[in-house]
């Protein structure tokens, strides 16, 4: 049975944030931020109850030829110390191969995610911030397995995550400054467990524009009904955030 795995080039955005001014402010300020994300992917996925287990292990060179395609966009805004993000994220991977004894086979694996939070900026200081923010991920994820008249299969699963956030925000120069973002999630409500975590590094061009760059890492494990799937996705990303 071919291996599964999602792999995502494509554009796409999270809360890479350019630092934003250390004073309060009265009016709300939004970015958005396009970006490439380029992911490797490892973890178990079993569809049902009795399916063999797949294992996946690949990286982003070895199995971007694989990605049908990938879409992610998320959204920043502040007004004082109150704070906001959305991320809306979808992602299609599709990949041939053969099951023994030699049949082939074709397996593909599409994912949406919606991540919405809000929260307090409890620190604010001349040249550092810190979030601590509160919300849900909803996931939807549909995988099928077909192997002509010897074996076919599909599944879909949609669940929602409660999450916890922090964001810290740090000024390095006039032009230079560095995001570190965190959440853990699930707590068994819709899967075992997640965690997320961001670190980048970001050029301010000018009033409008930031160049971001750094690496994200996101992990998850679902169980319900006999699937199980255990994901861990990283890789570096590099974007460009408008402010307005």
């Amino acid at each position: 049975m071919p291996r599964k795995h999602v792999i995502s080039y494509a554009l796409a955005i999270f809360p890479v944030l350019a630092a934003l001014p250390a004073a309060a402010q009265d009016e709300w300020v939004g970015q958005v931020t396009p970006y490439i994300w380029a992911i490797g992917v490892n973890g178990n996925f079993t569809p049902f109850t009795g399916a063999p287990n797949l294992s996946f292990s690949r990286s982003f060179s070895e199995s971007r030829e694989d990605v049908d395609g990938a879409f992610f966009l998320s959204g920043f805004a502040r007004k004082d110390r109150l704070v906001m993000l959305a991320d809306v994220s979808y992602s299609s991977s599709s990949r041939e191969g053969h099951i023994p004894p030699g049949i082939s086979a074709e397996g593909e694996l599409k994912q949406r995610s919606m991540t919405l939070a809000a929260g307090w900026r409890v620190l604010q200081e001349k040249s550092w911030a810190l979030d601590v923010l509160a919300g849900a991920r909803h996931w939807n994820i549909k995988s099928s397995v077909n192997a002509g008249e010897v074996f076919g299969a599909s599944v879909e699963k949609t669940f929602t995550d409660p999450i916890l956030a922090m964001r810290s925000n740090i000024q390095l120069a006039p032009r230079w400054s560095t995001i570190a973002y965190l959440d853990v999630g699930g707590f068994g409500v819709g899967s075992e467990h997640t965690v997320q975590a961001l670190l980048t590094a970001n050029y301010q061009i000018n009033d409008s524009f930031f160049l971001s760059a750094g690496y994200r890492w996101l992990d998850f494990d679902y169980r319900d009904d006999g699937t199980k799937l255990d994901w861990n996705m990283q890789g570096p990303i590099l974007g460009l955030s408008w402010r307005f």
